[in-house]
């Protein structure tokens, strides 16, 4: 027996001993095995063996590239990474709580943000990179935006379970509530994101399982529900993984939305 063990986290496989150092971590991406101790090669591999689908390329961790070093010199406060699906809203319902026995909206919209999120996350093993409660100059945050070979993408969510959906021109209406207008907040934010990092941000409304989806002129805004999340990695490659990388270091740092 090797001792060691395989620790999954977010697009890589960690091999670590039984003491939980490090020995060596697979890329999924890349189909990378970077070695920390060369000599344990063999049990790495046999280690990985039950996660790995093809062939592997093994050698010493790659030299940190511009990204990477930014990345490693950020300091932790300014690092939006950590951000969990609904952070703010998290956050927000820890400072004030509602009533104990009165609905609060904000719990609906924590669960959309949630469950997108998560459907976010599992798209790292297709060149994704995901942050959270992005805040934006001016205020106000996005709710995720997705980093992928298609593109940039500025997600907000809206909680519809068993509800009718019509989204029409700049309003969207659930059941028979009045209208509000959140696809023109949304391509405001997507205006703002891309001000911010210089690249072209898209605006995806996505609605988290919905009764009844209708939509009628919303130009320049995709609407999606929940379970189609996947797509948004199928239009084509326009980002190399390179670029995908720069700029996920670049929206990661806080300042940059300052």
């Amino acid at each position: 027996m090797s001792g060691l063990r395989v620790v999954p986290s977010r697009g890589r496989l960690y091999v670590c001993d039984a003491g939980g150092g490090g020995v060596a971590w697979y890329d999924r991406g890349s189909d990378r095995v970077s070695l920390l101790i060369a000599e344990r090669e063999r049990d790495v591999l046999d280690a990985l063996t039950p996660f790995l689908t093809g062939p592997v390329t093994l050698g010493p961790p790659p030299v940190p590239d511009a990204a990477e070093l930014a990345r490693l010199t950020l300091p932790p406060d300014d690092d939006l990474a950590p951000n969990r699906p609904g952070e703010a809203l998290l956050v927000a319902l820890d400072r004030d709580p509602a009533p104990r026995f009165r609905a609060d909206p904000r719990r609906r919209a924590l669960l959309a943000e949630q469950t997108v999120g998560a459907a976010l996350d599992r798209l790292e093993e297709a060149g994704c990179r995901t942050l959270h409660s992005v805040p934006l100059p001016g205020g106000g945050r996005i709710a995720h935006l997705l980093i992928g070979p298609a593109g940039l993408f500025a997600l907000g969510t809206l909680y519809a379970r068993g509800r009718r959906v019509r989204v029409s021109g700049p309003l969207a209406a659930i059941g028979r509530r009045p209208p509000e207008p959140l696809p023109r907040r949304l391509r405001a934010d997507a205006d703002r994101a891309g001000y911010a990092l210089t690249a072209g941000v898209r605006p995806v409304l996505v609605l988290v399982d919905p009764a009844e989806l209708s939509v009628e002129a919303a130009p320049g805004l995709r609407v999606l529900r929940d379970a189609e999340l996947p797509g948004l990695t199928r239009p084509g490659a326009v980002l190399r993984p390179a670029d995908v990388e720069a700029l996920y270091a670049r929206a990661r740092d806080r300042r940059t939305w300052v």
